[in-house]
């Protein structure tokens, strides 16, 4: 259990090189989900720096059908940010046996994923490296549970049906269960709740707020708290905006959290509040955040504003 523990806490899961001349601002999982036009399990039979990775198709669960063997070439969403010597982002040449791709197929017949390093979710044990907030974020999740999930969030944002029975009794079965922690016993808890956080934001299902504070309330659990963010963001009530305006005032709160929550705050568009947003703004740090991890990472571009940018950008849409 501590090997797991080590290895599939909220890190990035693949072996990356040591040294990257290229970076890439990352895209977060929604972006993925929405422009890929397959989700598919596939064997991977092999990865090349250059040529790409070459894949037989085990089965479509969501999307165009896709069969047989294909050769994933591109990404689709790549946004690079510096290079050197001339050298493009690659892929990674990873010893993986199956997995699930976002695959879009570009104007060229490409067939691409997102980035090198997000748009697939490797499977292992019988579980899944799943994204459903950001590849510096990531879980693991139980094949079944993985399948019916992530199936239910790619339809949803391709204008599919999904089972939302299911996804309302999965998210209500482990949020009112207590905020799990990284103990050996709570991990796995840990795990679906941080799903059912980020599927009530994928789906923007009907759920009572206050299933969703406790978790906002966990000042022990960073990842706790940026679910629940972005969960409450879905919920248009009094309560979502003054429970996120009061963690945007505190300062004892980490910045990601904080800002997690006034984006949460801007799609819910709370005018009301403006002024409010305005005063909080006058003595908020100007200091940028970030997802931290290694510096050579390629991801290392990956840009979260300021709480004091966050806040102006709100301010602005008002």
């Amino acid at each position: 259990m501590k090997k797991r523990l080590g290895l599939f806490i909220f890190v990035f899961l693949l072996t990356l090189k040591s040294v990257f001349a290229t970076t890439w601002d990352e895209p977060w999982a929604n972006q993925v989900i929405k422009q890929a036009s397959s989700f598919v399990l596939a064997k991977v039979n092999s990865t090349d720096e250059e040529k790409g990775i070459s894949i037989q198709i085990i089965k479509t669960l969501g999307g165009n059908e896709l069969k047989g063997s294909i050769t994933i070439t591109n990404f689709y969403l790549l946004t690079i940010c510096s290079t050197s010597g001339g050298h493009g982002a690659e892929f990674q040449t990873l010893a993986l046996d199956s997995c699930y791709f976002f695959i879009k197929q570009n104007n060229k017949g490409e067939y691409c994923i997102a980035t090198p390093t997000t748009g697939f979710d490797y499977v292992y044990d019988s579980s899944v490296a799943a994204t459903f907030r950001h590849s510096y974020h990531q879980a693991s999740v139980p094949v079944p549970i993985y399948e019916k999930v992530m199936t239910a969030i790619f339809n949803n944002y391709h204008g599919l049906s999904y089972d939302q029975p299911y996804m309302l009794h999965f998210a209500q079965e482990y949020l009112t269960k207590k905020p799990a922690g990284f103990g050996p016993d709570e991990l796995n808890t840990f795990f679906l709740q941080h799903v059912a956080l980020e599927s009530i934001c994928h789906l923007k299902l009907s759920i009572q707020e206050q299933l969703i504070l406790p978790f906002l309330k966990d000042k022990t659990n960073f990842h706790n708290q940026i679910s629940a963010a972005r969960a409450l963001g879905t919920i248009n009530s009094e309560i979502s905006k003054k429970e996120l305006t009061s963690v945007v005032a505190d300062t004892t709160i980490k910045p990601f959290v904080r800002v997690m929550c006034v984006w949460g705050l801007a799609d819910l568009h709370p005018v009301e509040l403006k002024a409010q947003f305005q005063k909080i703004k006058e003595t908020a740090s100007d200091e940028a955040d970030g997802f931290g991890g290694n510096i050579m990472d390629p991801r290392v571009c990956t840009h979260i504003p300021s709480i004091k940018k966050a806040l102006q950008e709100l301010v602005e849409k008002l």
